[in-house]
């Protein structure tokens, strides 16, 4: 027989604990002190901001970042968090305040702050049932309620809940393509090469981006003229159509927009609808900022149509006052998702795919926050007719500060108030410009008003033009606060005026 081996002498030592950082339930207390100091901080620093901004430049916050040591930790989260007071809280951007009134960013209702605890801290993954139980059928309950909003017919309607508009728009487009693609044939590029997407002028960019990530190519988004109202032009369709069918090329999808960025324009659904049905294209919805009318009392009328789509886009965290991010596709069959759907052994096997509620078959995503209880603690607490009129007040505000543009000789409507956007220029009759001009200045009243810290407004380019945008969705916001960045809009963009006549005259 061989020799024995020696006996492994293990010295009799404590182990180390590495997990009292964790959260689990020996470190509860710790959670519950470290997160109480969290809210303590951001309830006094939402209590104090009076303004937006403070209109920090880029360059004064990336010299503060730079001199953080990522090696070297502070060695409490309370001084992490005091850190932040000159790395961020000091100088973020608070939608909240009323006179924010820049990009399509709205304040939250307090349940679904209150439910992003649960979301961040139970750590649910939404794409296997065993990973979710609960989630997934509340997440479903939901897409049912938004399907029955938008009117497609019960039990029919699927979706998924995903990160942001762009993400929704990006899987219809996904859904439209192999929808389209099944009907062709030839090689997957020769199917690919003839398919077009038909979207207005001002439809959103993910719309275009979607094209490019699916293989089809920036050009393949056409852009459709749109009417004095910036709603897609139907006759210029229906002419881009016959032009490009006689010329082989296949309509893949029409996407129409409920509420565009800049106007808050809808496209005409019914319409749009049955050009769709006659070409035989996908017709997709992007109502991600529209979407809000869903549930209006008041103005619900002007989706109309928006129930005889294929798929639609709604942003939660946009009309429906929610954290980011809450978006949600929603198509109206289910059978639709089967196009996209994947498996896979280790996590969704397709044999047990009839018995066990999956969601990831249906997202681009896998590892997926549970986002939806934000938006259920929501509705459960306040109900779809408290956003709605929430909603409803931002547009009447939007429409009472149009009369207010028109009470200022030096500001001018692009197009009238349709959502919640106003889109305007600054022209002072007394001292004319040329186009490089008056786009400098515009640039300049909003750079201004951005540093003094008292308002935020947005700026867009139409026809080369560049105009000045507020973007209201804010139900606090009043009418005075509107007038007082109307007055501080004229004041800044007459003293620039100002500035420029006293230099030319020395």
């Amino acid at each position: 027989m061989g020799a024995s081996l020696p006996t492994l002498q293990i010295p009799d030592l404590p182990l180390p604990i590495y997990d009292d950082a964790l959260l689990c339930a020996d470190t509860v207390h710790v959670y519950e002190n470290e997160s109480r100091d969290a809210i303590s901080r951001v309830a006094n620093r939402l209590a104090s901001v009076n303004a937006p901004t403070t209109g920090p430049t880029p360059q004064q916050l990336k010299a503060r970042i730079d001199l953080v040591d990522l090696h070297r930790p502070l060695g409490s989260t309370q001084d992490s968090f005091t850190e932040l007071n000159e790395l961020y809280f000091n100088d973020a951007v608070y939608f909240h305040d009323p006179k924010y009134a820049a990009h399509l960013n709205c304040p939250v209702v307090i349940p679904a702050v209150a439910a992003e605890n649960f979301v961040t801290s139970i750590n649910t993954s939404m794409d296997t049932f065993d990973q979710s139980a609960g989630a997934t059928l509340i997440e479903r309950k939901l897409i049912e309620f938004t399907a029955e909003l938008i009117g497609f017919e019960a039990g029919q309607a699927d979706g998924i809940f995903t990160s942001g508009g762009t993400q929704s728009n990006l899987q219809a487009m996904l859904i439209a393509r192999n929808t389209a693609t099944a009907k062709l044939r030839g090689t997957l590029p020769e199917r690919l090469a003839n398919l077009r997407i038909y979207c207005s002028e001002d439809a959103h960019f993910s719309i275009r981006n979607a094209a490019m990530l699916l293989g089809l190519g920036y050009d393949a988004a056409v852009s459709i003229p749109t009417d004095a109202q910036h709603r897609m032009d139907i006759q210029a369709l229906r002419v881009q159509l016959d032009a490009d069918r006689a010329a082989g090329l296949v309509p893949m999808a029409i996407s129409a927009t409920s509420g565009n960025t800049d106007f808050g324009a809808i496209d005409p659904l019914p319409q749009l609808r049955a050009i769709a049905t006659e070409v035989g294209a996908w017709f997709h919805v992007d109502a991600a900022y529209g979407c809000g009318l869903l549930a209006s009392s008041s103005h619900r009328h002007r989706l109309d149509g928006i129930e005889q789509a294929d798929s639609v886009t709604v942003d939660y965290h946009k009309s429906f006052f929610q954290p980011i991010g809450s978006s949600a596709l929603v198509v109206r069959s289910a059978a639709s998702m089967e196009s996209i759907a994947h498996y896979a052994e280790y996590l969704n096997p397709r044999a047990e795919a009839d018995a066990t509620p999956n969601q990831v078959a249906k997202s681009l995503q896998t590892t997926r926050r549970f986002d939806a209880l934000k938006l259920w603690v929501t509705l459960r607490s306040l109900g779809a007719q408290r956003l709605g009129d929430m909603f409803d007040q931002v547009i009447a505000l939007a429409e009472d500060a149009q009369q207010e543009v028109a009470m200022r000789a030096q500001l001018h409507m692009a197009a009238d108030v349709q959502l919640s956007t106003l889109v305007f220029s600054f022209e002072d009759p007394q001292h004319p410009l040329d186009l490089a001009e008056h786009n400098a200045l515009a640039n300049q009243i909003r750079q201004r008003l951005y540093s003094s810290g008292e308002a935020m407004i947005a700026a867009t380019t139409v026809k080369g033009k560049r105009l000045l945008k507020l973007t209201l969705l804010n139900p606090n916001t009043t009418l005075a606060d509107i007038s007082e960045i109307l007055d501080a809009i004229c004041s800044i963009g007459s003293g620039i005026l100002a500035e420029r006549t006293l230099g030319e005259k020395k």
